[in-house]
């Protein structure tokens, strides 16, 4: 049996990402409120938005599997998020450069049996780069609606030095926490074929 998909998100990055898995999902974004709650740590936050988009959209489609997902950018202990506007993104941009910080991804997905989730951790260093460098990268618009005010998977990848981790986690939707949730959730993954186990 075909299980039907459904990507609870309107990133065109994850749908892009499952489309390279051979899956393909209608879209329906989730419309949940991502404040971060009182002394919420970034694990359990991104997990826990993850979940909601999934089981709101869910709710919906009893009988679709719903995919949610979550991502932000932690610097020093601080959640960056995506930018307000331009001055915003390019005092992310330069208290990034030269530095290293996390990403955290969560992934998450409601079936008919339940939810599962996770969260992937990968760490990303910055090259150094001045003002000018961080003002012209803002002006091409990529940044402004990403976590971290940064793109690896567009041009941001010129701010990047290194990685350590899953480099689909930093574009917001981690492969490997996706697939081993496919089978928590009862679904077998082949290279293009997903099946009902």
């Amino acid at each position: 049996m075909k299980p039907r998909l459904v990507l609870a998100s309107a990133s065109p990055r994850r749908a892009d990402i499952l489309r390279q898995l051979g899956l393909s999902a209608e879209i329906r974004p989730a419309d949940v409120d991502e404040s971060v709650e009182i002394d919420e740590q970034p694990g359990p936050h991104v997990e826990r938005l993850a979940r909601s988009k999934a089981e709101a959209v869910q709710l919906l489609e009893t009988d679709a599997y719903v995919i949610g997902g979550d991502t932000v950018v932690v610097h020093e202990g601080a959640i960056l998020g995506k930018p307000a506007d331009v001055d915003e993104a390019v005092h992310m941009l330069l208290g990034l450069s030269g530095a290293s910080h996390d990403v955290l991804s969560g992934i998450a997905i409601a079936g008919p049996g339940g939810t599962v989730s996770a969260v992937a951790r990968t760490r990303v260093h910055f090259r150094t780069f001045d003002e000018a460098f961080a003002r012209a990268y803002v002006a091409t618009g990529e940044p402004m609606d990403k976590a971290g005010a940064y793109g690896i998977q567009g041009l941001g990848a010129a701010l990047v030095d290194t990685i350590e981790g899953d480099f689909y986690s930093v574009v917001g939707f981690p492969i490997v926490a996706f697939l081993t949730l496919l089978d928590q959730a009862g679904l077998e993954y082949e290279f293009g074929v997903l099946r009902v186990r």
